[in-house]
């Protein structure tokens, strides 16, 4: 009895925070999604479903969708295939192992904004270093491309957006890779597999669990990612680098001009957390597999 009791005064305190700092502000959000709020003294008036009914209508909103759902299944192809591509090289005995570790990791230790403005250096339209590049190699047609039109810049954006992921996805999958016996890629070298053959037959497997926690992960950032986008297109941000998050901000704080539409935000805000729950569920339940002991 005393031993719980201790445990629970150790407890207590994190406890405390955790249901003052997260479940209340949850559960508030939920209880303001019913209401038409600015959040800053005005009387709400009680709406119901109104919000949510709005919010199925809003093109704006689908449109963050649609941009949502591609960073997260494109975006993710990009990413977990080159992540997977540098696990199986490294496990091959790759010169320089560490070096390139840190190298693909550095990204993920540099500010967003410092991120950001290397990615529109780049993308510049008459002199970044990609128009430069292509010019160099003589792809006069495709260096004319404006990248940072609207129509492209969504798409020029997700390329710096896998650069930034691939190494901090790629330590994780490692991570696992590392966990196992050394003597079973020295076995199966042995037999004759190839490279390829001992990533898809022997590491896989063996990390199965670690991919679907990485794979959830990055379904939780594409619902929720505001902070690239958002520092990529700038203050004015453009539609079309809309994502629900940044959405979400927009109604309920504005850009140049005020819109503290606090009900409707936080509408966008349940359906995110929804969203992230069938996400993770459905995401377990498709990559469910019996665990692989070593």
């Amino acid at each position: 009895m005393m031993r719980r009791r201790m445990v629970f005064a150790f407890l207590a305190p994190a406890l405390l925070l955790y249901l003052g700092f997260l479940i209340l502000p949850a559960v508030q959000a939920f209880y303001l999604s019913f209401y038409d709020t600015s959040g800053f003294g005005d009387t709400a008036e009680w709406v119901g479903l109104s919000n949510y009914a709005t919010l199925w209508g809003d093109s704006v909103f689908w449109r963050a969708m649609r941009n949502m759902a591609l960073i997260m299944f494109v975006g993710g192809v990009a990413t977990f295939g080159l992540a997977f591509l540098f696990t199986m090289l490294m496990n091959a005995g790759m010169k320089g192992k560490k070096l390139f570790r840190t190298l693909i990791f550095m990204p993920n230790v540099i500010a967003v904004v410092a991120i950001t403005t290397f990615w529109s250096f780049v993308f510049m339209p008459r002199y970044g270093m990609l128009t430069s590049f292509l010019k160099a190699i003589g792809l006069d047609g495709i260096a004319s491309t404006a990248w940072t039109a609207p129509e492209n810049v969504f798409y020029a954006m997700m390329v710096g957006l896998v650069w930034i992921s691939v190494g901090f996805y790629t330590i994780l999958i490692m991570a696992g890779a590392d966990k196992i016996p050394a003597d079973m890629y020295e076995a199966a070298r042995l037999e004759g597999a190839s490279t390829f053959q001992i990533f898809r037959q022997i590491t896989l497997p063996m990390i199965w669990d670690v991919i679907l926690i990485t794979l959830i992960l990055w379904a939780i950032q594409a619902v929720k990612i505001v902070e690239f986008p958002y520092a990529f297109g700038g203050p004015n941000i453009d539609q079309n680098l809309y994502t629900p998050a940044i959405y979400l901000y927009i109604m309920g704080f504005g850009q140049r001009e005020s819109v503290y539409a606090l009900g409707y935000s936080t509408t966008i805000g349940v359906v995110m957390f929804f969203l992230t729950i069938a996400i993770i569920v459905l995401m377990r339940f498709l990559f469910r597999r019996e665990r692989v002991e070593f």
